[in-house]
């Protein structure tokens, strides 16, 4: 472990937390098959050690899971079924566009210790963990972690995340969609600032049938802007500009504007079966996964 891995974990996750997170663990609302067997218990039967019920042999079924003792008080052939356990598939997309390089801290360095937070729990209960952002290439599929001694390697992809690829939203919610058609958890991390809308994307999302959790991030400035004066406005993603004389009444629109944004976003989620969370960078990560994350039921 380098010095410098040392204190990328220290910007994105402090001891206290990671004690906090250690403690809890990820929850899918969907049934789902896991390539590998972790610690999580399954609703389907399977060949694992935890006896569940009986059922009738079938010509075909393996032969090792009939139960002799049975057959010899009844005379008729029984499979024994037990519990299956299987892993949790948990996916972190980051939206790495340059209005997300914004605030104190800028909104990308709280989607990554976000991601971060959610990640390590996975890890702590061998769940497959991969996070990704929306600037990546379909021939730059991100790694596959699993197991905690992970950690510093997803703690050293994070910090490598950089603002700054002018990507639409919807074609980098579909490049993530056909690097990865597994099912399982997906927390999407975004500001949802994208002069084409979010729905085109959203849509890619639900096709891919995982539990969808979008945690819609802006900065205090943003929420509850304090301006006054002749501005020059310049959209830091297109270069497009204006100029505008900030007034009270300027303010009151824009308030009605973004809580008009905010409620579609959150009603056009809620109609499908995707999560939709607001949250600020003045949140504390810890707060945000024990308090808005659990009552939610991605984690418990």
């Amino acid at each position: 472990m380098s010095s410098s891995s040392t204190e990328a974990l220290s910007r994105l996750l402090t001891p206290e937390l990671l004690a906090q997170l250690e403690r809890m663990e990820l929850v899918s609302r969907k049934i789902f098959r896991g390539r590998m067997k972790g610690e999580r218990r399954s609703k389907r039967k399977g060949q694992s050690v935890e006896f569940a019920d009986f059922r009738n042999y079938v010509p075909g079924d393996d032969l090792r899971f009939i139960d002799w003792n049975l057959y010899a008080r009844l005379d008729k052939l029984f499979l024994k079924m037990y519990l299956e356990e299987e892993d949790l598939h948990f996916y972190a997309l980051l939206d790495d566009s340059l209005s997300m390089d914004f605030g104190d801290p800028t909104k990308l360095h709280y989607a990554k210790q976000l991601a971060a937070a959610v990640g390590f729990i996975g890890l702590c209960r061998s769940d497959r963990v991969r996070i990704e952002s929306l600037g990546q290439t379909l021939r730059q599929p991100a790694p596959v972690l699993r197991g905690r001694h992970s950690l510093w390697r997803m703690v050293e992809y994070l910090e490598a995340i950089q603002a700054g690829d002018s990507v639409p939203l919807v074609d980098g919610v579909k490049n993530f969609c056909l690097r990865n058609s597994g099912k399982g958890i997906l927390l999407f991390i975004s500001d949802l600032m994208d002069k084409q809308g979010y729905e085109s994307a959203f849509r890619f999302l639900l096709a891919q049938q995982m539990d969808i959790y979008v945690v819609h991030v802006l900065s205090p400035e943003e929420l509850n802007p304090e301006l006054q004066g002749d501005l020059r406005l310049i959209d830091c993603e297109d270069g497009e500009h204006a100029e505008i004389t900030v007034s009270r009444p300027l303010l009151d629109r824009y308030q009605r504007t973004l809580a008009t944004f905010v409620d579609s976003a959150r009603e056009f989620c809620t109609r499908r079966g995707m999560t939709y969370l607001l949250t600020n960078t003045n949140i504390p990560v810890e707060h945000f996964v024990a308090s808005y994350l659990r009552q939610r039921g991605l984690v418990r």
